[in-house]
């Protein structure tokens, strides 16, 4: 028997000052059974780093052709294409012909740090593509705020990202790996 998708709400206040973006959202997370809570919550917090009008969760783990998170031009190409992990070059090379801006979030700091060393130069020419890396403490302070029904303020200046359930309040800046010119 197949296990099924855990559901999660979350209903999210932005104040994203860097991009004088202010929002209030009401989103669904379905968490793969293969999904923990830091990656799920890794996952929204990518959602609100780049939170937008059109930016959409996709099938994630449950498909190879779809980045976690992405935003269609109003063409039908995609503008920004979000992934988790350690993906291998192909990957990041594939979305980076695809979109016109690829973001990549890290974790899992001692995997990463081999995945760093070895893939980070074959990715330097990519212009398009940004990576940042949130260490194994700041997913274990982002997994504390994980509840089936969450509501979460979300603050965003100068790289810094304040996080609060109202009862815990969580600081996350994530580390700068390289950067869309």
């Amino acid at each position: 028997m197949a296990l099924k998708a855990t559901i999660f709400k979350a209903v999210i206040d932005i104040s994203d000052l860097d991009r004088h973006y202010y929002a209030n959202h009401t989103l669904t997370l379905a968490r793969h059974p293969s999904e923990n809570d830091e990656r799920m919550m890794l996952r929204l917090f990518a959602w609100c780093h780049y939170a937008s009008e059109r930016l959409l969760f996709t099938r994630g783990l449950s498909s190879d052709e779809e980045p976690e998170i992405w935003q269609h031009h109003d063409h039908g190409s995609p503008e920004l294409w979000i992934e988790l992990g350690l993906p291998d070059e192909r990957r990041l090379k594939k979305a980076a012909s695809q979109a016109s801006e690829v973001v990549l979030f890290t974790y899992q700091s001692r995997a990463a740090a081999v995945w760093k060393q070895q893939t980070l130069p074959k990715l330097a020419a990519l212009r398009n593509l940004t990576i940042w890396h949130a260490n194994d403490e700041q997913l274990a302070q982002l997994a504390a705020l994980t509840q089936r029904s969450m509501a979460l303020q979300i603050t965003l200046q100068e790289g810094v990202v304040w996080l609060s359930d109202g009862v815990h309040n969580v600081e996350i800046e994530l580390e700068l790996w390289q950067k869309t010119t």
